[in-house]
């Protein structure tokens, strides 16, 4: 079986607003033209999958089932068929985690799940724990300037204004 590439999406900042440690639906706004640049991404092969940190579930500040209520709400305005998986990690910052990123555990782990080619991917997103998880699982990266992404002092393969100019940059580099 032929493994096929990827585009990694963190979720918060990059694929829909900001809102520190979203716990509403109501408050999910993907961003613009997000959904018909994920749907371009699967007709040249790409598989979507969000990655994201979590913390704010093991902070006891939003509980696993506002979370998935958010995420819901987010592939209601994306569509669900534009997302093959999504992986995310509850872990709080500083105890050892092999998946909060910037560890790779996440994106391996759907490497595996998946069949997946990261030598033929990329990963994107709004912060530098983001463009570090990418590199450290091999894939190449966009720092989109969304979110956090214009404070960002990392060192990206390439920087975009926005998902939909991140998913252009990918297309032009893909082969037909």
């Amino acid at each position: 079986m032929n493994r096929q590439p990827a585009v990694f999406f963190d979720r918060d900042g990059t694929l829909m607003e900001e809102v520190d440690y979203c716990r509403d639906p109501k408050l999910v706004l993907a961003f613009p033209g997000v959904q018909q640049a994920l749907e371009k991404l699967h007709a040249r092969g790409f598989k979507n999958v969000i990655v994201t940190n979590q913390s704010g579930i093991g902070r006891g500040r939003i509980t696993p089932a506002e979370y998935e209520a958010v995420h819901a709400a987010l592939l209601d305005q994306i569509g669900a068929h534009t997302i093959d998986a999504t992986y995310f990690c509850p872990d709080v910052p500083g105890p050892p985690s092999t998946h909060r990123k910037p560890e790779p555990g996440m994106v391996l782990d759907a490497a595996r799940d998946l069949n997946l080619d990261l030598g033929r991917s990329f990963f994107v997103g709004d912060k530098n724990s983001d463009i570090e998880c990418g590199k450290r699982a091999g894939v190449r990266t966009i720092l989109v300037e969304t979110g956090y992404g214009k404070d960002q002092d990392s060192s990206p393969d390439f920087r975009t204004k926005g998902v939909v100019e991140a998913v252009e940059r990918i297309l032009a580099q893909a082969p037909e």
